[in-house]
């Protein structure tokens, strides 16, 4: 499961890695406020799962509340493939001096885990990887034995930073590690580790939590906006989102909606058991992907309790931003509480997987007809 940069920063400041001052704003109102709070020039950044914001206009410098109005209002609902922006983090302005890489991950041929730094920050590491490889240092620590300060300095010293940094540099190499071994990570990653007047600091932070582990981390994940790893979801070419609770459920529902002549907007598998918060985030997960025009919910309950589901849909209904088009194959365990609950919200319902599926597709037919 990947954080958001706001999340991550939390745990790496709290692990003794200094961050920049910041505070994260909802609303064009909010960053204003938080603006004129700090008085000073800010960068504001959209706050997403995916790389390559800043290519896409999601991070912008304000230099007074007006302009953090302005670039704020710009930003959030802007979508950074495929995914809408739904918060901001809003920073002061770093001076920054000079840049640099440190990333620690897991060697998948290796099995172990992987430090990687180099003097060129603020640039994607694979292209560096391709164009100057001779700048990325490359690390094997030993998993099984305690990682000490002394390695992490002679890392910095491989990296060739000015002597007065390499006790600075291997300072934050050796807590970064101490973060990637205390929360499980796969991925934990500083880009760019920024050298400013006042010492070595976080500009960003990035960070990825194996899901298996996440039990052992709960004050994380009561730290999230959006869970997205919590179900399987892939996005496809077409037009209809297809969720299910179960791989072959789901399949099936695809295979239903092509026989039909419609084509699947995205594959998101709910699993075996899901609560009422799951059924509201898969469906908020959807919403938020723009080609989807109509929803095929296709439940047949199990372990899955068909109340459940019907108030996780309830609840998504009630917090939309925008239209939504759903069709909803309900059957299975508690399917009479469950389909009262529909009915009473004004919500209509299959209990035929055949014909929900044939109903999601003339409705998408209908909808760009209309268009």
């Amino acid at each position: 499961m990947r954080f958001f940069e706001n999340v991550a920063k939390k745990v790496f400041n709290k692990e003794g890695i200094t961050i920049l001052e910041g505070h994260v704003a909802y609303s064009p109102e909010e960053a204003v406020a938080v603006c004129s709070e700090m008085g000073v020039p800010v960068v504001v950044k959209a706050q997403v799962l995916t790389g390559g914001r800043g290519k896409a206009g999601g991070v912008k410098f304000a230099d007074n509340p007006g302009e953090a109005l302005k670039v704020a209002d710009e930003i959030l609902g802007m979508e950074i493939k495929g995914e809408k922006v739904r918060h901001l983090l809003i920073e002061e302005k770093a001076d920054i001096l000079n840049e640099y890489f440190l990333s620690i991950s897991i060697d998948r041929a290796e099995k172990r885990p992987l430090i990687m730094v180099s003097k060129e920050g603020g640039v994607e590491i694979e292209n560096l990887a391709k164009t100057n490889p001779e700048k990325i240092i490359k690390y094997y620590p030993q998993p099984l034995i305690e990682f000490l300060p002394y390695e992490a300095r002679e890392i910095a010293r491989k990296m060739d930073v000015p002597s007065e940094l390499i006790s600075q540099m291997g300072d934050v190499i050796w807590k970064l590690y101490q973060v990637f071994e205390k929360y499980d990570c796969e991925v934990a990653e500083i880009n760019p580790l920024v050298l400013t007047p006042d010492g070595l600091i976080a500009a960003d932070a990035k960070m990825e939590v194996e899901n298996d582990a996440l039990y052992r981390h709960e004050d994380l994940v009561s730290m999230l906006h959006y869970k997205k790893k919590a179900v399987d979801f892939v996005k496809l070419d077409g037009d209809i989102a297809v969720i299910g609770n179960g791989a072959g459920l789901t399949l099936t529902a695809m295979d239903m909606i092509k026989l039909n002549g419609g084509e699947p907007a995205t594959f998101l598998d709910i699993g075996g058991g899901a609560s009422e918060q799951i059924i509201n985030q898969a469906l908020n997960i959807v919403l938020n992907y723009d080609p989807v025009k109509v929803v095929f919910l296709n439940v047949l309950g199990g372990i899955t309790k068909a109340d459940d589901v019907a108030h996780g849909v309830i609840k998504a209904l009630e917090q939309a931003d925008r239209e939504v088009h759903i069709v909803i194959r309900l059957t299975g365990t508690n399917e009479k509480e469950g389909q009262r609950l529909l009915e009473e919200a004004g919500i209509p319902y299959e209990i035929s997987m055949e014909k929900a599926a044939k109903k999601a597709v003339d409705l998408c037919n209908e909808l760009k007809a209309e268009e």
